[in-house]
């Protein structure tokens, strides 16, 4: 028998959480206006609202945070990254950003034109924000198969050749800066892109003398899966398959506050010195010095180890493991989820799970609330309001999958902590008949509404 699921690590400290009433959370819900971004951290019980920068740093992690050299100007700390992040990813310049949406601020500043087209597979929300903001517009090249949340496909992250190549003969070399290969695939359910898609994405490419550039948020899940997927790679350390992925790639961008185990950071790496040089005048202008780029000495010695915990095989293991305990609790109670279950988070497939609430009243957001009112649990949705309005329509978009997304913080929560959500969505779904309406917006921000939308429940 095989030994099951367990955590890699004990625990050294425990931070206190409080657990609330339903009658108070109906209260706290309705004052914010039905926004889960709004609510205090203290209301919430278990908060699954992101992976982003809410994990646990390790003891070798603290260790570095009390030795990192605070130099404005070259510091030992940003020499450790850069090494690091060299030795992992084979780019040869660093710079270093305060998160992940900063560094493309950074690169799409220098690359990203009003009229440009930038293919890739379903680009989060700041992703396409920072391309929309810039009057280009983000062109989805997802395989079709990571639509349907009930097909198993071990890729479901793949980018679909045929729709990247349409793309490259409409437009051409002029209008495209480059393509973007987010890994894993946050939009699609954290979904991973394999080996084999990426070099054909990259020999499409070259063809057409277009670019390729990742997003690497959560790069070594993405390793940990090509590992467990793909045969070629099954006797290859993680670290390996990490420097094969990015060896197809021209540069990166990444929110370390995932994948680098920390909680803050970001950074772009390069092959262009060229590149380099322009990126670098507007890190300087957006961020700070070369070798600092808004974070502390401190901020960069945590990270460069951090990067090296996390593409370590037994870390992602029991990383992984803790999402698929969770996932195959949902599907033995008959919750729709999409599958397989991916890396950082389980999506809960809501038009399935609330076929009654019409699309225009928001399902996601609606199975989000009933969520924190049944157990005090943050989730947040990644569907028609995350996809904001069409740019030239002012018309909502309605993305072909309506997810609440559960994003599972590193080694933060316990077993028991799954079991209780598992059950939670449970109690939800037994009820689900009972909920036919959804909720109205009330005011929003031009771009990127979801953080602030305000909502009023939709009278029946």
């Amino acid at each position: 028998m095989d030994l099951p699921y367990t955590e890699s690590y004990r625990i050294k400290m425990v931070e206190e959480i409080y657990q609330s009433t339903p009658s108070e959370r109906e209260q706290w819900i309705e004052e914010k206006e039905f926004n889960l971004f709004n609510l205090e951290s203290q209301k919430v019980f278990i908060d699954l609202l992101t992976d982003s920068g809410t994990g646990a740093m390790s003891d070798k992690q603290w260790s570095e945070m009390m030795t990192g050299d605070e130099s404005y100007a070259g510091s030992r700390s940003f020499h450790q990254l850069k090494e690091t992040v060299q030795k992992l990813t084979g780019f040869r310049h660093l710079l270093p950003t305060h998160q992940g949406r900063a560094a493309e601020n950074v690169l799409f500043s220098a690359l990203v034109k009003e009229g440009h087209i930038v293919p890739g597979n379903s680009h989060f929300d700041t992703t396409k924000g920072h391309i929309e903001f810039r009057k280009a517009h983000a062109v989805d090249c997802t395989i079709d198969e990571a639509f349907d949340s009930q097909i198993i496909h071990p890729f479901k992250g793949n980018i679909d050749l045929s729709k990247l190549e349409k793309a490259y003969q409409e437009h051409g070399k002029e209008k495209i800066p480059f393509t973007l290969i987010t890994v894993t695939c946050n939009t699609s359910g954290g979904q991973p892109v394999s080996i084999e898609n990426i070099r054909e994405v990259k020999a499409l490419s070259d063809h057409y003398q277009i670019p390729v550039f990742f997003d690497g948020a959560r790069f070594a899940e993405n390793a940990y899966f090509i590992k467990e997927r793909e045969v070629e790679f099954a006797d290859w350390s993680i670290k390996a398959i990490v420097r094969e992925m990015f060896s197809y790639g021209d540069g990166m961008t990444m929110s370390a506050k995932k994948d680098g185990l920390v909680n803050i950071g970001g950074f772009i790496a390069l092959n262009s010195e060229e590149l380099y040089k322009e990126c670098g005048n507007f890190g300087i202008i957006y961020e700070g010095y070369l070798s600092y780029g808004g974070l502390a000495g401190r901020d960069l010695a945590a990270l460069a180890q951090g990067l090296h915990e996390a593409t370590e095989y037994p870390y992602l293991k029991a990383r992984i493991g803790q999402i698929e305990y969770l996932g195959n609790q949902l599907l033995a109670y008959g919750i729709p989820i999409q599958q397989p279950i991916g890396g950082h988070a389980i999506f809960i497939d809501a038009l399935r799970f609330l076929p009654h609430v019409p699309r225009e009243e928001f399902p996601a957001q609606t199975l989000g609330i009933e969520l924190y009112k049944e157990a005090g649990i943050r989730g947040v949705e990644i569907g028609t309001i995350l996809a904001d309005r069409d740019p030239e329509t002012r018309e909502n978009r309605y993305p072909k999958l309506e997810l609440l997304r559960l994003a599972i913080p590193r080694r933060t929560y316990l077993q028991s902590h799954m079991d209780y959500i598992a059950v939670a969505l449970k109690n939800i779904f037994d009820r689900r008949e009972l909920i036919k309406t959804g909720y109205e917006i009330t005011w929003e921000s031009p771009i990127l509404r979801h953080f602030t939308v305000k909502l009023k429940k939709k009278k029946k």
